[in-house]
């Protein structure tokens, strides 16, 4: 009897390229594809790694491919993005070790710039797209996907969402197949994208479309539950659970492979069924080409195009009906806030004293943009901070940017912010970059990178040095600085922004979460020394309150004694002291 396992969703998505003989897998750390790498490094007879950005994921999975082994890439959707450029050509090239990229939509934005569909980025790369919906059919989903990569000659895309990434159900563990390795031959015409070559390929391409095309209605990744067939549904991922729970008694036709969609199984369902609805979370990607093919079914008329969806919304949009078992107590909101001891937040403090504009990126410290620190101005991307000042000391001028600087987290600007700052340095560009150095990729849950000096499997590694990499590339003002030396860090942030060169200031400290990282000292109020001028409540520390006389008041269980606090009280009011 098989061993049965409650999992994560990515924790079986590491099981299933670990039982289906993946030899190499690397990602960048992205909410919420992370933990499939990390469970996934568990396995010794997996290589694993962080890769600096997506698109070096694809590229090293491409390349084991090529070798003759099976590969693997994960990110979240955004980071596809960045890998779509060598996806795009692989399509072209195919594969000959198996090749899967695990990629976690995020419907609702939990953690996410935008709501993007992976789906659409399927169809237009011309690649397969499956899509589990419980931890169990994950765990077989990515097996069948090699099977797939290998029999049509195709990398395959594995679509998970933040829901199912998160959740729990049985898992059913198998033991590793090894897969022998495919020996490498080399082939221009199949492997070296020239525009003669790829000419060739693209037709190579097409013709595995209507394979696919021609097949898929007979994987067994699909499955028709038929019930009352007055209403049936098509659906799949996680919305297949909603729709279970919602109308149990209806047929429901549950798709694993959404690119090519299985028309002839799509086409006997909706004949069978007399009323058919389709479900599916952010656009309308099954419902247009069922659309396309001259079937009228019911869709995003009734279903919105944003955010996660929930049975109790089908059954609204279907019958009107709510059937909640409980009322949600209203709650006051809280905000997400940057935690205490936090090096950003004394970085934010100085800006925000200064008046400075700050172009931000992807991070902890986006949330620099909420009161009470109010500095962060935009963000678009990851590393793109640092163009977007470029762009605005080119659109506006030197003295337009006196009050603007960049901000930049490790582990960002590694992903793509060197390029950004690359292009400072040879267009000559005046502005302050400041890379806000926590020794981690906090923002995911602290994975390493190619700074923290170890790997993904914690082995020891050559960490990068930026104030050395910042000198090579040729920037002319290098500064390095303690994130709490908030006295310098204004003189120093005063002086660059008024300069007249490319200057970048490395503000570190570590993340007050990191793992061994102890705090010797707490603050301590001298509650008739508080004049309650306030001025300590403008870094948002949460462990400082106000008492109802107007002192304040620090939470002894939160405090971290990182000493910004009283960097800005005048009175003596506060007080680091060792703790007991």
């Amino acid at each position: 009897m098989k061993e049965k396992k409650l999992m994560l969703g990515n924790e079986a998505i590491a099981r299933g390229a670990f039982e289906a003989g993946v030899k190499v897998s690397s990602a960048y750390p992205g909410t919420p594809s992370t933990e499939i790498s990390e469970f996934l490094a568990k396995y010794e007879e997996v290589y694993t790694e962080w890769a600096p950005n997506e698109k070096v994921a694809v590229e090293v999975a491409i390349g084991a491919s090529y070798s003759g082994v099976r590969s693997l890439a994960c990110m979240k959707h955004v980071g596809l993005n960045v890998a779509s450029d060598p996806l795009y050509t692989f399509a072209y090239t195919g594969v000959n070790g198996g090749s899967v990229i695990v990629v976690a939509d995020d419907p609702g934005l939990a953690s996410s710039q935008n709501e993007q569909d992976t789906r659409m980025i399927a169809r237009s790369a011309h690649v397969p797209l499956l899509e589990p919906s419980d931890s169990g059919e994950a765990k077989e989903f990515i097996k069948f996907a090699y099977e797939l990569s290998e029999k049509y000659d195709t990398p395959v895309i594995l679509r998970t969402t933040t829901k199912l990434s998160h959740s729990q159900s049985v898992v059913s563990l198998c033991d590793r197949t090894e897969i022998p390795d495919k020996p490498y031959e080399r082939n221009v015409k199949k492997y070296v994208m020239m525009p003669g070559s790829a000419i060739g390929r693209h037709i190579v391409v097409e013709d595995r479309e209507n394979r696919l095309q021609n097949d898929c209605s007979d994987f067994s990744v699909n499955r028709v539950e038929y019930n009352d067939k007055k209403i049936g549904f098509i659906t799949s991922g996680i919305p297949y659970q909603y729709v279970k729970e919602a109308v149990p008694e209806a047929s429901v036709l549950k798709l694993g492979i959404i690119n090519p969609l299985p028309k002839k199984i799509i086409e006997e369902f909706i004949k069978t069924v007399q009323t058919v609805y389709v479900v599916e979370e952010l656009e309308p990607v099954i419902e247009e080409q069922i659309r396309s093919w001259g079937y009228d079914v019911k869709g995003k008329e009734l279903f919105t195009k944003q955010g996660e969806y929930s049975a109790n919304m089908i059954k609204k949009a279907l019958f009107g009906r709510d059937d909640k078992v409980f009322e949600q107590e209203k709650t006051p909101n809280r905000p997400p806030i940057l935690c205490p001891g936090c090096p950003h937040r004394s970085v934010f403090s100085v800006l925000n004293k200064l008046k400075i504009h700050a172009a931000g990126d992807i991070g902890c410290y986006t949330l620099g943009a909420v009161a009470p620190l109010s500095v962060i101005d935009t963000t678009v991307c990851m590393g793109a901070s640092i163009s977007v000042l470029h762009g605005i000391e080119k659109a506006k001028g030197k003295e337009f940017i006196k009050n603007w600087v960049a901000v930049i987290g490790d582990s960002t600007f590694l992903h793509t912010g060197i390029n950004s700052l690359v292009n400072m340095v040879y267009n000559k560009a005046t502005g302050t970059v400041i890379i806000l150095d926590n020794r981690t990729t906090g923002m995911t849950g602290h994975q390493q990178h190619a700074a923290t000096g170890k790997t993904l499997k914690g082995e020891s590694t050559y960490a990068i040095d930026f104030a050395t990499l910042c000198r090579a590339i040729g920037v002319p003002n290098v500064i390095e600085i303690d994130a709490f030396d908030v006295v310098r860090l204004e003189k120093t942030v005063k002086e660059s922004v008024n300069g007249d060169i490319l200057t970048v200031i490395i503000a570190r400290a570590p993340c007050a979460l990191l793992k061994g990282l102890k705090f010797p000292n707490i603050c301590t109020e001298i509650h008739e020394k508080c004049k309650k001028c306030g001025m300590c409540l403008k870094i948002g520390c949460p462990a400082i309150t106000k008492n109802e006389d107007g002192t304040v008041k620090i939470d002894k269980t939160m405090c971290n004694g990182c000493g910004l606090c009283k960097n800005y009280c005048k009175f003596g009011a506060l007080e680091i002291r060792e703790k007991e």
